[in-house]
């Protein structure tokens, strides 16, 4: 075993062998994983092994698909035995909102790769005619998944990976992982130590304990999960053919053919009847493997009964064996790839609760990131970074149980949870659910969503327009033609100052240093010029700026600021002395998301609103748009910033967290006689798309640059080497092969969510939404997606489709609602 390496792998499961795999593929080949004992010991070797093609989320259904597409071909490629059988998937439906789920996936399935048709019982019944269909309403059908040998894919990874370099040592305990003083890791063994570049925490079950060496934890809970098999069931003793995986709601269960016997696996849906293994610390011994638990079927029997119910021929055939294992979940249910927080080169690739059709898709494009410093897909929902430090070890526990429990239910648009909630409000939270404030959850802010009608809550029955419709005009019709009031205390708030502050944030944004006072939207970039976030900087003082983003980026965020700092230092000390303009000394970083409320005052009659309750001057010509100062307003002393994402005359006002019920008060007095009026983010998301603002994590994400986002106003490619200036240039030079463009669409009762596909006119798939909303002033369902740039040019006929019908849509040449920014400007 080498002392040296560039990468370590802890954990040689599905995960960690996907990885090692997928590194040497994208060419680092100078690799060790190591495994404590034998390959697949900890949670895959007693999985299932289904490999579902259908899941409700765009990207991660490209893991899936990915994993799907690898593991039929992975014994070719490796000489390795796999076990990959094709015999596809049906999801049942009961309710027509399932079904518009089902036709929802089977519209980003276009552009995701794998074939989705959505079924009547009466074809689901030919499928598999031995199933019960009574109250069924359709089926999703994916043809070519199916399930595998849990080990046998793991194993087929890793002589993969060895085959092209990776050095595999099994049999080998971890024992700790220090950060030493060069920026490298050690990581300690039982039989030596080695220094690396990079160090994964692939532990699976055990990654927590594992990042708890380095100070960190993965947010995670090992919850127990078994399935059941019978004996031969004749009827498969009789038939050559294999039916589909089941996966039934109403049993809360997935079903197939194991061989000539019957497979059946459980998710209780009763909260007394999920357990935590290992509990009450949660976590095993850290020299454990191959641990099973005692079957029980007591827990699982009401839903035994239910899938005996829809499969009658397993009635009477005894059951020969039942697995009880650990498998981790996370409490969105999202795997964990990505850097841990806070530590550089530190990654996670973990959490995940169905690491069998995970695997190769989470190892490829983790594999990327690492590599090339980007993805092909949007990595945000996977980024470890979307938790901080509000997520409380009971949050994750809950939710963790909660997930579990909900494997098989349908998560409507909309639905808001009662389980971890409450976490980080801002002082307005209570008034505002006394005025029947419908709030939504973003990095642990509780934010307002829209106010309902007094006892009225949010239908959650589907894709299509729900109650809430009539009620955001009301608030959309306020700010566009009164005055709005909204707390966005949420935004991720940074301070950075010094004599160093301005060429710092030079070095790693694209666009101009703001003057003094002044706002500038930009950009961090990576080297290859894709997004890493947008930052809305005010310049406070010569030496001090006033740093805004978006609430999930509040942890990747603070990691960019002084991830970058510290290599741009580093980079400093190797210039020769007198040869560098950049000076990074007296840079000061301080996260102030807590210390901050914002309180969004929008509308023509913003400013009258405000004039009552301050003495400054904050005439058109005095306080400019795209300016930001400190004012006084009802005695408080606050940050003003004239700018809105809803395209209106209006200040953000951020004050002391303490001061936000007393601003607020005044804020309602004085506007009183305006009619004012609360609104919240359902109402912003309709106004913006008016507005045509992009939007970052949508339309700005780690998979495309400023060209293809076209956003030319905003790199200035005249100022200093920003970080991603060259990448960009090149990109510049070769030429866009996507845009972003702006679309209206001839929706009729539902608007777009993002990743549906977009056709051309002779119905050829040329891009995939993003984003979108109904413009409830301009009376336009809108949205923003990536197309082929060939079809870019405005008024360019398209359809897109929407829960299975195909809409026409036309490319929009401009903003609908005030294109020249004059009532921003106002």
């Amino acid at each position: 075993m080498k002392s040296k390496t560039k990468v370590v792998i802890v954990g040689g499961g599905a995960m960690g062998c996907g990885l090692a795999y997928h590194l040497v593929e994208e060419g680092w080949t100078d690799i060790m994983l190591i495994e404590k004992a034998e390959l697949t010991s900890g949670s895959t070797w007693h999985a299932a092994g289904q490999c579902p093609s259908f899941t409700g989320s765009y990207n991660l259904a490209k893991l899936h698909q990915y994993s799907n597409t690898l593991y039929p071909k992975l014994e070719e490629l490796t000489g390795q035995y796999v076990g990959w059988h094709e015999c596809g998937g049906i999801r049942l439906a009961f309710a027509d909102e399932e079904v518009d789920w089902f036709k929802r996936v089977a519209g980003f399935s276009h552009n995701v790769g794998f074939h989705m048709e959505v079924i009547s019982p009466q074809r689901i019944k030919e499928l598999v005619p031995h199933l019960n269909v009574e109250g069924v309403k359709a089926g999703a059908y994916t043809a070519s998944d199916g399930h595998v040998d849990p080990a046998g894919i793991a194993n087929a990874m890793a002589a993969g990976a060895r085959q092209k370099g990776a050095e595999i040592v099994r049999h080998n305990l971890v024992l700790d992982i220090n950060l030493l003083p060069s920026g490298e890791w050690e990581v300690v063994t039982e039989k030596g130590n080695i220094t690396c570049e990079h160090v994964v925490n692939a532990a699976g079950c055990y990654a927590r304990q594992v990042a708890q060496w380095v100070g960190a934890d993965v947010p995670m809970t090992n919850m127990l999960h078994q399935y059941f098999v019978t004996e031969p069931v004749a009827e498969f003793k009789e038939s050559d053919d294999e039916m589909p995986v089941i996966r039934d709601p109403s049993a809360s269960a997935y079903y197939r053919q194991e061989q000539k016997s019957a497979l059946m696996g459980i998710y209780e849906t009763d909260p007394r009847w999920a357990e935590e293994a290992w509990a009450p610390k949660g976590h095993p011994e850290w020299a454990s493997e191959s641990e099973l638990f005692a079957g029980s079927f007591d827990k699982s029997l009401t839903h035994l009964e239910k899938v005996l119910q829809r499969m009658p021929i397993w009635a009477d055939s005894g059951f020969k064996r039942i697995v009880h294992g650990a498998i981790p979940h996370t409490p969105d249910a999202n795997p964990l790839l990505g850097p841990a927080p806070g530590l550089k080169n530190y990654w996670m690739c973990n959490g995940s609760a169905i690491g069998i059709a995970q695997g190769a898709g989470a190892g490829k494009y983790l594999a990327q990131w690492m590599v090339h410093g980007q993805a092909d897909i949007n990595m945000a929902e996977f980024d470890p970074r979307r938790f901080g430090n509000w997520c409380s070890e009971s949050y994750v526990r809950e939710k963790s149980f909660e997930d579990y429990n909900r494997m098989y239910a349908f998560s409507a648009p909309g639905e808001e949870l009662d389980t971890g909630r409450k976490l980080r409000t801002s002082p307005l939270y209570q008034i505002l659910k006394e005025k029947n404030c419908i709030y939504t959850q973003a990095f642990g802010w509780e934010r307002p969503k829209w106010f309902a009608p007094k006892g009225v809550t949010e239908e959650t029955v589907g894709y299509n327009r729900s109650n809430s419709f009539d009620s955001v005009a009301s608030e959309c019709k306020a700010v566009r033609e009164r005055v709005g009031v909204m707390d966005l205390s949420s935004f991720a708030k940074f301070e950075v100052s010094g004599s160093g502050a301005g060429d710092f944030i030079n070095k790693i944004t694209a666009n101009k240093l703001p003057k003094q006072n002044g706002i500038v939207l930009t950009h961090a970039l990576n080297k290859n010029a894709v997004f890493e976030t947008e930052f809305t900087i005010t310049r406070l003082a010569e030496n001090k700026y006033y740093l805004l983003s978006g609430s999930v980026c509040e942890s990747r965020d603070w990691d960019l600021l002084n991830q970058r700092k510290a290599e741009l230092e580093a980079e400093v000390e190797v210039v020769v002395e007198g040869n560098t303009d950049v000076t990074l000394n007296n840079v000061t970083i301080k996260n102030v998301s807590d210390d901050y409320g914002i309180l969004v005052l929008a509308g023509p009659d913003s400013r009258n609103v405000l004039e009552k309750i301050t003495e400054d001057d904050i005439s058109k010509t005095s306080f400019k748009w795209l300016t930001g100062k400190k004012i006084t307003v009802a005695g408080i002393e606050l940050i003003a910033l004239k700018l809105n994402y809803v395209g209106e005359l209006g200040w953000e006002l951020h004050c002391p967290m303490d001061k936000m019920v007393a601003l607020y008060q005044a804020l309602f007095a004085a506007g009183s006689p305006f009619g004012i009026a609360d609104f919240g983010m359902y109402a912003v998301n309709s106004l913006r798309m008016e507005k045509a603002y992009k939007g970052f994590g949508t339309e700005l994400t780690n998979e495309i640059t400023m060209l293809e986002a076209d956003l030319g106003r905003f790199y200035k490619l005249e100022h200093d080497d920003f970080i991603g200036k060259d990448a960009l240039l090149s990109r510049i030079e070769q030429g866009a092969k996507v845009k972003c463009v702006y679309l209206k669409i001839d929706a009729i009762d539902a608007d777009v969510y993002g990743g549906e596909a977009v056709f051309s006119a002779d119905n050829k798939v040329i891009g995939v939404i993003t984003s979108g909303a109904y413009g409830h002033t301009v009376k336009e369902s809108l949205a923003f997606a990536y197309i082929d740039i060939a079809f870019s040019a405005a008024s360019t006929i398209l359809q897109v489709e929407i829960l299975d019908q195909k809409c026409q849509a036309m490319v929009l040449a401009e903003p609908l609602w005030d294109a020249a920014c004059e009532r921003s400007r106002s």
